[in-house]
């Protein structure tokens, strides 16, 4: 089964920029993510991080 995919494979012109292109798209996704992360706010962070503790105390009263 690989024999015949690898065949077909290597008879299209151009595929080997395929690959590449998704592990482009793959670490800019992923670089761009990590950067958002580290450059979010902090302070909505401990305000989003506090939500779930504040509707559970309103639900209890």
């Amino acid at each position: 089964m690989l024999k015949f995919v690898k065949e077909n494979l290597e008879t299209i012109v151009g595929i080997e920029l395929y690959p590449i292109i998704s592990l482009l798209i793959f670490f800019t996704f992923f670089v761009a993510l990590f950067w958002w992360v580290m450059t979010y706010n902090k302070k909505n962070i401990k305000f989003l991080s506090e939500l779930p503790l504040e509707q559970k105390k309103e639900d209890k009263q």
